[in-house]
């Protein structure tokens, strides 16, 4: 949430500042601005720019010439303060010296800008941030005259914050370098040749480098042309080396696609097989997944699982709590990650905590990872980006290798984590009483999965059909029953997040206890309909929303009758019965894509929402 870019090396800094901010945009888009120095200038050693809006809007607002090889960028996701030119990053100190942008939130920046009020300093803005830059130009300049050194001057200034950051500063007075600091909030740097970069995100700076060093929490770090050094708060030294991140330019480019949402959910074949790669084992009918760091006895000690995510990540962790119940005979269940630490929850020794991020920075679920490890719980992660907080400090894992995933609303990982979930189930299941023939069915069933998503995708003139006659209903249900609710809540999710319409997730029992008194001409439902010991209850519960005049869409399996209980039908590949809730989820997200375009909405950019919540 909020995207962070750097650079000092040769060349001028502005156009590699805006590039990086295009390729962040997806993680907030309510304004954007940068900083550059320019030594050089008397008059003017240092320019700001800023926008409210999109990076485009900055762009346009820039100078035709803005010198200087030194400078920091940021596109906002609001917090504390509306979205404006006047609360949009960088913020500068009360004497101009000082340019600060800021990811994440400062708990007591309202105490400190009463202090700062009290002593004279006139704040701008509405923001947490500023309150930052007035600090360390504070410390800078010292009571007496004396003040600190840029580096001191920055770890002073964090020393009196209580919250979460990543920032990035700039003095003018020292500019040949950018001090910067990370506490829970991602930030890394980029090692270029005799230059170097600071990102929030490795997208920034892929065209550059493909050499990261990871910053850890607590982690403070100087950065010039030359290089960098890393210390502590304390001032102590801290060895981090860059590794080379596996990403490049061609994976954040559109390749003809009218959308990165549309470029992703079109990826998940390939994907998913890339996924499968080495980890079925035929031999043994179950699943290679070393990197979870537990051995088959460890595996076994586990009595009950619990899956911890958030938004969609929570729903596809309901997904696979039935997954794994299904195939381990243990029991399982998912909570959001955001609620789970607050509720003093019990962690127990023979409970497998999971948690399910796409970014692996989700400030609610690395919180929760480690609120299990503080009680002495054993949590392991379903993630995409490598090198991650969360894929860091959790006891082991399963990256998802999904590649970049740009748009806002997720696709192409989410399919992923479910393909996780299978994998784990299948392991855990295969440690227990799944036999060695139903371990070989699900992996036939896994193996067949990428093509039958290539045969849905094949089908999309038909789901856009269905989505233009969707698009103009102001409210939605999507409906369905035991393993098809997780889908049913995903599909509601997908189609508010990019269309705006309200649409609400209802198990399909639940529709006559209450829901079916909203059933009306104007209110369409979308009904998952698997070809399963309940498919009768399902079209039952159709033919009653279509006897109220309800329009009905359903995705349901070849041969299934539905008689007058549908007003469009949705076939999906069938799998096994356990495997089937992952090819059902496919329709939803190109539902919710082309119900988007055909609204006319900005579909890889919602408003209000960005990529990777880094704050609570």
């Amino acid at each position: 949430m909020c995207g962070i870019v750097g650079y000092v090396g040769p060349q001028q800094a502005a156009p590699v500042l805006v590039e990086g901010l295009t390729r962040l945009e997806y993680r907030g888009y309510d304004s954007a601005g940068i900083a550059v120095l320019n030594p050089r200038s008397t008059a003017h050693p240092s320019r700001v720019v800023r926008a409210k809006g999109r990076v485009r809007d900055l762009e346009a607002a820039l100078p035709a010439r803005l010198a200087g090889t030194i400078g920091i960028g940021h596109t906002r996701w609001a917090t504390h303060g509306e979205p404006s030119e006047a609360n949009a990053h960088p913020h500068t100190s009360f004497d101009g010296r000082v340019h600060v942008v800021h990811n994440g939130i400062i708990d007591n920046f309202a105490t400190l800008r009463s202090r700062l009020a009290v002593d004279g300093v006139e704040l701008t803005s509405d923001t947490d941030t500023e309150v930052v830059a007035h600090l360390v130009a504070r410390e800078l300049a010292g009571q007496d005259g004396a003040g600190l050194g840029f580096e001191d001057a920055v770890r002073a200034a964090v020393a009196q914050i209580d919250g979460t950051y990543a920032l990035a500063v700039l003095d003018t007075a020292n500019p040949d370098r950018i001090v910067v600091a990370r506490n829970g909030s991602p930030l890394l740097l980029g090692v270029g040749d005799g230059e170097m970069f600071v990102a929030s995100d490795a997208s920034a700076i892929v065209r550059h480098t493909s050499q990261v060093v990871l910053l850890d929490d607590g982690d403070f770090a100087s950065v010039t042309p030359d290089g960098f050094r890393t210390f502590t708060a304390d001032e102590e030294h801290t060895a981090r080396s860059a590794v080379t991140i596996d990403l490049t330019v061609e994976e954040l480019e559109l390749g003809g696609h009218a959308h990165f949402m549309h470029k992703e959910i079109h990826e998940q074949p390939e994907s998913v097989e890339r996924m499968l790669t080495g980890r079925l084992d035929d031999r043994f009918g179950t699943a290679k997944l070393g990197g979870l760091n537990l051995d088959p006895r460890e595996l076994r000690r586990f009595t009950r699982v619990k899956i911890l995510g958030c938004g969609s990540a929570y729903y596809v962790g309901q997904l696979g709590a039935s997954m794994i119940e299904d195939l381990a005979r243990i029991p399982a269940d998912a909570e959001p990650a955001s609620e789970f630490r607050y509720r003093n929850p019990i962690i127990e020794p023979s409970t497998l905590y999971v948690v399910v991020s796409q970014s692996g920075e989700t400030a609610d679920t690395l919180f929760a990872v480690r609120e299990v490890q503080r009680k002495g719980g054993t949590v392991v992660g379903l993630v995409n980006a490598v090198g991650s907080s969360i894929a860091r400090e959790v006891d082991g894992g399963v990256y998802l290798h999904a590649g970049p995933e740009v748009a806002v609303a997720s696709t192409k990982a989410l399919t992923h984590m479910s393909i996780g979930f299978a994998l784990l189930a299948l392991a855990l299941g295969r440690v227990r009483d799944l036999s060695h023939a139903d371990g070989k069915r699900i992996i036939a069933g896994l193996r067949a999965v990428p093509g039958q998503i290539a045969q849905i995708l094949a089908g999309e003139e038909e789901l856009a059909l269905a989505a233009k006659e969707l698009a103009p209903a102001p409210s939605l249900f999507f409906i369905g029953r035991v393993r098809g609710y997780p889908v049913a809540r995903e599909g509601a999710q997908k189609f508010k997040e990019i269309t705006y319409r309200h649409a609400e997730a209802y198990p399909t029992s639940e529709l006559k206890h209450g829901p079916l008194a909203l059933i009306s001409p104007e209110l369409p439902t979308v009904a998952v309909i698997p070809d399963d010991d309940l498919v009768e209850r399902n079209v039952t519960a159709a033919q009653e929303i279509r006897a109220r005049g309800g329009a009905v869409v359903a995705i349901t399996h070849p041969g299934v009758e539905l008689g007058d209980a549908a007003t469009r039908r949705i076939e999906v590949p069938r799998n096994e019965v356990e495997l089937d809730p992952i090819l059902l989820t496919i329709p939803t997200q190109l539902l919710g894509y082309h119900a988007a375009v055909a609204l006319g909405e900005d579909v890889d950019r919602p408003r209000n929402l960005a990529k990777s919540v880094t704050v609570e």
